[in-house]
């Protein structure tokens, strides 16, 4: 008779989708080197470590923000005649691109696909046209359309309902950097304290200079192919065992909306979450390893709870007792999140992916989390209210 274990694998190896190569740009400043450029970078990386070449490659899914069309990178990489879909969806762009791709195998339409995103964004924070958005100029002169605005407000108020303490922003902040620090691929590689994070310049209160993240530049690139061919490109495959991806709903109070309703709704982090965990069969009680969207240090905390990952509230002992570090119970944004790689739209969802890939496969260095993780989740979340998460297990 065969074991559980056995079935398990089994049945991960004969449906779904495997990740068999991972490639990135370094994320940060590269002067001189165009945001395709970067993408194309990642996309040879990736690649290399699936050992196969682009002319293997029967479709991709790719978006930029700022730096032109993705499937531009075919004149880069090969004019083979391949399915390539542009994906622009704020700043889940990643997460999107990822869906595009694995349903492209899980629909039959390809064996082998391509995630990518790379964006090269102009220095100085976010700051949208608000008729791109569907929105009327006043909300722009309002100062809404400065997402700093927006996710102080978020901030302050969820402190406030769930009597946080303001003080867990600086620890969340401290922690990213240091994980930055041992991280070769982050932009900002130094270590910061408390007190230097709380005491740096207030941007929109209660979120100071350090608090927030910084638009930069990168590129990703994730091999995908089906999960019972994963052993052909390399012997440890990680598998994709669940992505979503969904928009806000009536209620939810989320980034470029105009109003807030009297009603609460759920947002669509809630619901990209509790989807991914059912797809996938997973508590969130297994994840052993999470990535979580930190465009400032507020919305990591928000995030824990709203996937599931811990009640509201919670939040302050799982910080101040360091589970959430790289040796914790509950390790989250270990190569240093956004607020140390910085966002480059079109990339941040799979560089998320990227980590946590690396973290199940035991390749992730200094970082590495302890004990052999063997479930991983990531989450994303962008303008104007879209969440996409996925569960992956070795």
């Amino acid at each position: 008779m065969m074991s559980d274990a056995s079935e398990n694998d089994q049945q991960r190896d004969t449906g779904g989708v495997a990740i068999v190569g991972i490639g990135m740009h370094r994320f940060g400043r590269t002067d001189g080197v165009s945001g395709r450029q970067q993408g194309a970078s990642a996309v040879r990386a990736a690649l290399a470590d699936a050992g196969i070449g682009w002319h293997d490659v029967q479709v991709a899914a790719g978006g930029s923000m700022s730096a032109g069309a993705a499937d531009t990178l075919v004149s880069d990489l090969g004019l083979t005649g391949l399915t390539f879909i542009n994906v622009t969806n704020g700043c889940a762009t990643g997460g999107s691109a990822l869906t595009v791709a694995a349903n492209a195998i899980t629909s039959g339409s390809a064996d082998v696909a391509m995630a990518i995103g790379f964006d090269k964004h102009d220095r100085g924070a976010f700051n949208a046209e608000p008729a791109d958005w569907g929105l009327g100029q006043w909300y722009g002169r309002v100062g809404l359309m400065l997402t700093t605005q927006f996710f102080a407000l978020k901030t302050q108020r969820y402190l406030y309902e769930h009597c946080l303490d303001a003080a867990l922003l600086a620890k969340v902040a401290a922690r990213a950097f240091r994980n930055g620090s041992i991280n070769d691929m982050a932009w900002r590689r130094k270590p910061l304290s408390e007190n230097d994070i709380a005491e740096a310049p207030m941007v929109s209160d209660p979120l100071t200079q350090y608090m927030l993240c910084s638009p930069g530049e990168g590129g990703v690139a994730l091999v995908l192919c089906r999960a019972d061919l994963a052993r052909r490109f390399t012997t440890r495959p990680v598998f994709l065992r669940a992505v979503s991806a969904r928009t806000r709903r009536y209620g939810s109070f989320e980034v470029f909306s105009p109003w807030l309703s009297s009603q609460r709704g759920s947002g669509p982090t809630e619901d990209a979450a509790r989807a991914a965990f059912e797809q996938a069969g997973v508590d969130p009680g297994d994840v052993a390893v999470a990535q979580l969207q930190d465009t400032d240090a507020g919305s990591e905390l928000i995030h824990m709870a709203e996937t599931g990952l811990c009640e509201h509230g919670e939040q302050a002992a799982l910080v101040s007792s360091g589970a959430t570090e790289i040796g914790g119970a509950l390790p989250v944004n270990t190569d240093g999140g956004c607020l140390a790689m910085g966002e480059p739209i079109g990339a941040s969802g799979l560089r998320q992916v990227y980590e946590t890939v690396l973290q199940l496969r035991g390749d992730a260095g200094r970082r590495q989390v302890p004990g052999d993780p063997g479930v991983g989740f990531t989450h994303v979340y962008g303008a104007p209210g879209v969440s996409a998460c996925t569960v992956l297990t070795r």
